[in-house]
């Protein structure tokens, strides 16, 4: 909604507008009706966020509508898109000490304490996201209203940046939704659409644009009583309810997560466990608590990550290229996903293959992820509808994009980009999903091999972020620019990356996946090998990571890089893959799966020191991640870190391999791998730029 068309629904019925003080951060208006309108727009920034300064300007907002004693207040943004994103994040940075932490957490705390105070009806008016210490906000309204639009997003989700919700809103919103649903959502800091955030009771309405604007004063008119939790909901924060409750969720917790690396979410449930029937004390609380997480290793790492993200969204470039129609040509597991994930982000798309019954597949598994995401019946047929077989390729000429997802054979890519070539609007991305093949290798015969680019997403589609747009030194920047924009448009992280056998992530885990299947060998048991990994942060152990991906697609992988990284590749590989054990999809690899579970057995002990197994691993991902940065495969060290994080699911608390590096130390970490060289061989020799790296610190 355009903020001049947001404004010019009220600005009619003004009769006054607030010219007393004059503000930076908010605009003050009285309609007819003696509601004061207050809108929120942050200078010099296109998101409304919640920094000192904006938050000490609204507490004073809040002394001058309170002394004009108005018939109610509602509170909105006068920017383009979203409510409130939350906390400034980078002021976070800027934290030095747990007084520094408590003096901004008591700023909010203040200032939504006196907006809840007031006498008077108080609204918030959301459109777009409304998260963090906007939602905090919001509860400190007696009334929230949201527009029924799919771009909304309402939630609190601290815990991702490693701490709790600190302006108030655990205990308002617990008070509001009740404590199991309440602590859910701060828990998982899942965020909600208009729909749920109305089912759960989070917002009271939701209404569609035409009538936005009037609901707020006809809310603020009628003046119900605020909702509250039912009754039945409030027992649970009595004692004995609540330690029983307290208890379950950490024991859910514990099931994915642990503790020491991230200690937020299990500080929020000792929060409510400890003072759940008592607001005061529990505002209290919760401020003091999220004071001593915002200066701990993993909080200042997970806003580290928070930031690369951020870094990773603004790759996209506004040159007018907008694509609204792809065509995917390789209807497998990866080529069908990434139809079937466009389509979702509302592209119309074309999935072609040789012959119906390698589209079939696809179609299904599409339909499976959208009656899981979407759930109603209307919006599942509407995003099939945009999801067609095109067995002849007739949807090519118009698409805006196109993407090669066949069979990684080099003469067959080939053949098929030069009969493409003529086919294709001037202005169509030319694309390939190769896992590992180099761009170089894939442009002769071209008219133009500036157009190819590489654009290479991860398996699960639907779930990895990370995309990696591949370059060459042909490539035009126009090109790669415009795939990095269509990646931000459907919803993913583009990571410019120059071509290089395995790329960056491939190039990284191949060693690490190769050294899994030598430890293997040397005896250790598969569970072994991956309890280590998951106790280091991984959130999936190598060896069943290797099975997932298919051992098949981890040979032809480790093949393609054998020559450039010396590569020793295991016999047990290639005999598992000559006798058709190739992991999770045949139902037997290094595992035996059971409705695509592994069957594992307990972890065992061995002679060798679980810190050895660790090292071996995650030694071998440090050791490639120095040599990608020596060639300069990424732009610098903060975007390796990036790939590693979205594209591996390398663990966040550590704020990527290369930043463990700094933190674990660059020497120490050189001097390891000179002494595991003495013992394992030459594959742990330091690669040179730990020279350099060492020259840094």
């Amino acid at each position: 909604m355009n903020a001049k068309v947001l404004t010019a629904g009220i600005a009619k019925n003004c009769k006054q507008t607030m010219e007393k003080k004059k503000y930076h951060h908010w605009k003050l208006e009285t309609d007819d009706d003696n509601i004061v309108w207050c809108y929120i727009d942050v200078k010099n920034s296109s998101t409304n966020v919640l920094s000192s300064e904006v938050l000490d300007e609204f507490s004073d907002v809040i002394d001058t509508v309170s002394a004009q004693a108005p018939a109610g207040m509602i509170i909105a943004s006068a920017k383009e898109k979203g409510f409130i994103a939350g906390a400034d994040i980078k002021e976070f940075t800027t934290i030095e000490d747990e007084k520094d932490a408590l003096t901004l957490l008591n700023r909010g705390h203040d200032a939504f304490s006196k907006l809840e105070a007031l006498s008077f009806p108080t609204l918030a008016l959301i459109k777009g996201f409304c998260l963090g210490g906007g939602l905090e906000l919001a509860l400190a309204c007696d009334y929230r209203i949201a527009l029924d639009d799919k771009n909304i997003r309402i939630g609190l989700p601290e815990v991702l940046l490693g701490i709790h919700p600190g302006f108030g809103g655990s205990m308002r919103l617990i008070r509001l939704v009740g404590p199991i649903l309440g602590m859910q959502l701060m828990l998982q800091g899942r965020t909600l659409d208009a729909r749920k955030a109305k089912s759960s009771g989070v917002v009271d309405y939701i209404v569609p644009e035409r009538q936005f604007m009037k609901s707020g004063p006809i809310q603020i008119q009628r003046k119900p009583l605020p909702k509250r939790a039912p009754r039945h909901l409030n027992i649970l924060n009595k004692l004995p309810f609540r330690q029983l409750l307290a208890k379950y969720l950490r024991h859910q917790l514990n099931k994915k997560i642990k503790q020491r690396h991230y200690p937020a979410p299990y500080k929020l449930i000792d929060v409510w466990e400890q003072y759940g029937d008592n607001e005061k004390a529990m505002l209290k609380a919760e401020a003091l608590s999220v004071a001593k997480l915002a200066n701990n290793k993993s909080s200042r790492n997970l806003v580290r990550v928070f930031l690369l993200q951020e870094r990773l969204k603004e790759n996209k470039h506004s040159d007018g290229f907008e694509p609204e129609n792809v065509h995917v040509i390789g209807a497998g597991v990866m080529g069908g996903d990434i139809a079937s994930w466009c389509a979702l982000q509302g592209m119309q798309v074309g999935l072609q293959d040789r012959e119906p019954k390698f589209i079939a597949p696809a179609i299904q598994r599409a339909s499976k992820l959208y009656k899981r995401r979407l759930k109603h019946p209307r919006l599942i047929r509407g995003v099939m509808d945009r999801l067609l077989p095109d067995l002849n390729g007739y949807n090519l000429n118009k698409a805006d994009v196109v993407i090669e997802a066949i069979v990684e054979n080099v003469e067959i890519k080939k053949e098929l980009f030069q009969d493409l070539e003529s086919k294709l609007k001037d202005d169509t991305i030319l694309a390939t999903n190769t896992s590992s093949i180099s761009l170089e290798l894939l442009t002769d015969g071209l008219k133009d091999p500036a157009r190819l680019v590489g654009i290479h997403f991860f398996n699960p589609v639907s779930r990895m972020q990370l995309v990696e747009i591949i370059y060459s030194a042909k490539t035009g920047k126009e090109w790669i620019e415009r795939a990095q924009s269509f990646c931000c448009q459907i919803g993913r992280l583009p990571l410019p990356v120059k071509s290089s056998p395995g790329f960056l992530v491939n190039r990284i885990l191949t060693p690490y996946l190769m050294e899994a299947m030598v430890l293997h060998e040397e005896g250790i048991s598969a569970e072994t090998i991956d309890k280590v990994a998951v106790d280091f942060g991984l959130p999936m152990g190598p060896v069943e990571l290797a099975d997932t991906v298919g051992l098949d697609i981890c040979l032809s992988v480790a093949k393609n890089l054998a020559e450039k990284l010396e590569l020793n590749i295991p016999q047990r590989l290639e005999d598992m893959v000559a006798k058709g054990m190739l992991g999770k999809k045949s139902g037997s690899g290094f595992y035996l799966y059971k409705n695509g579970e592994p069957q594992k057995q307990a972890s065992q002990s061995s002679g060798i020191q679980h810190r050895e197994i660790e090292d071996r691993l995650v030694l071998r991902i440090l050791n490639e991640c120095a040599a990608c940065l020596r060639e300069e495969l990424v732009a610098d060290a903060d975007m390796l870190d990036a790939g590693m994080i979205f594209g591996t699911g390398f663990p966040p608390f550590l704020g990527g391999p290369l930043n463990y590096a700094r933190s674990r130390g660059v020497k120490e970490i050189s001097s390891r791998l000179d002494e595991l060289k003495e013992k394992y061989g030459q594959r742990f020799t330091p690669d040179a730029h730990w020279e350099k790296l060492v020259e840094e610190t």
